[in-house]
């Protein structure tokens, strides 16, 4: 019995190693070319995106495994979004809006075994799926009016307060709220069956902005398709 407990333990201990070395390559590129605002690089990064390409080559080695815990797959697809968002502009560059590129959201972006996965794919049959509506302020679609791209990696370790984090700095930053009216992201919009009716929509806004609401008047502000550009 202490045998098979070592060695699940000795499994168990490598499998968060390699989570972590994984996504460590994410990160040392993240803080190369992107700003504490969100603000990207492009330039400078489809002039240096060996580093890139090679960590999506170790996504595509490493495909999450069933016996991985949720917030390890969570983790790992919310950075192979973003990475392949990265990779998308940058091999597109230059360009004013994501939405220059011919069904961004629907090209294969990368490979597991027998099957390939578009970023439409990846968001709405994976992590959607997770019921998790605070992704949507984790991963980035390229564009000024989308949650800023984390200049970290996600890591399963500390991927709740990575969420949460993502969040109160997306209702901070890119809508207005107030206790009586808010404007806030079409993301709620679109995504309105992940928010749930207006009352828990209002109960998440409220929570993540830490700001009390008085049965306020709910606004969409007009989205920004431009591109997150540091230039």
């Amino acid at each position: 019995m202490k045998n098979l407990l070592f060695f699940f333990l000795i499994f168990l201990n490598l499998n968060l190693f390699n989570q972590r070395d994984i996504h460590r390559r994410w990160d040392y590129e993240l803080k190369k070319f992107v700003d504490k605002n969100g603000k990207v690089d492009y330039l400078k990064w489809s002039k240096n995106s060996s580093g890139l390409k090679a960590y999506i080559n170790v996504l595509e080695q490493n495909h999450p495994k069933d016996y991985w815990s949720k917030n390890q797959k969570m983790s790992y697809w919310i950075n192979a979004y973003n990475a392949l968002t990265i990779n998308l502009i940058i091999e597109n560059y230059p360009l004013k809006s994501i939405r220059d590129i011919k069904n961004p959201w629907g090209k294969k972006l990368i490979n597991h075994k027998f099957k390939s996965y578009s970023l439409d794919e990846i968001e709405h049959k994976i992590l959607r799926k997770m019921n998790d509506p605070r992704i949507h302020f984790a991963i980035n679609c390229a564009s000024i009016s989308c949650p800023n791209l984390s200049n970290s990696a996600y890591f399963s370790a500390n991927l709740d307060n990575q969420l949460s984090e993502s969040t109160r700095n997306f209702l901070k930053n890119k809508n207005s709220i107030t206790t009586n009216e808010i404007q806030i992201s079409k993301i709620f919009l679109w995504f309105k069956k992940d928010f749930g009716n207006d009352e828990k929509l209002l109960n998440f806004i409220e929570k993540y902005s830490m700001i009390k609401l008085n049965n306020p008047k709910i606004k969409y502000l007009a989205y920004n398709w431009n591109l997150n550009d540091i230039q």
